[in-house]
């Protein structure tokens, strides 16, 4: 039986925790993410926000804008620029969709997570539309009441 390695499990997942925040999550998808070697290394060691970020459809082409991916402290002079466009990949039938959505529905395009399957980066986006201040005080108190409901049974 192979042992298995001592030592932390790195975290290779980054949230995007304002978007179940300011956004109603609709069809989602998963995309690969176009990056560098030094981009990579970075989001291994988790060194990204994606906050902040947000995608476009341009020329039958996916981009995520605003993403903040840090530079790799041992990289070189070709270190890459932390805050460039980056190319997803998806299949066209999803990218027709997505248009279709963006330009019809009124919805944005937000990325939600990024992680990192068998060595390959991917990023989860969905079709969201925001959220009204009254929606989001709904939520709050939704939340106060499901806790109040958990905290009565646990005391019973």
């Amino acid at each position: 039986m192979a042992k298995k390695k001592k030592g932390k499990e790195r975290l290779t997942e980054i949230r995007n925790a304002k978007a179940f925040r300011n956004y109603e999550i609709g069809e989602k998808f998963e995309a690969g993410i176009a990056l560098r070697g030094t981009e990579v290394k970075s989001i291994r060691n988790s060194k990204a926000q994606i906050n902040e970020a947000f995608c476009r459809v341009e020329n039958n082409e996916v981009f995520l804008y605003h993403a903040h991916v840090a530079e790799y402290d041992f990289g070189n002079l070709n270190n890459h620029a932390p805050r460039r466009p980056r190319k997803l990949l998806l299949k066209r039938r999803e990218i027709n969709r997505i248009r279709g959505a963006l330009e019809a529905q009124g919805k944005t395009l937000i990325p939600l997570r990024v992680y990192m399957t068998h060595g390959l980066v991917k990023v989860e986006i969905a079709l969201c539309l925001g959220k009204k201040l009254y929606d989001k005080r709904h939520d709050l108190k939704k939340k106060v009441q499901m806790r109040e409901i958990e905290r009565a049974i646990r005391h019973r």
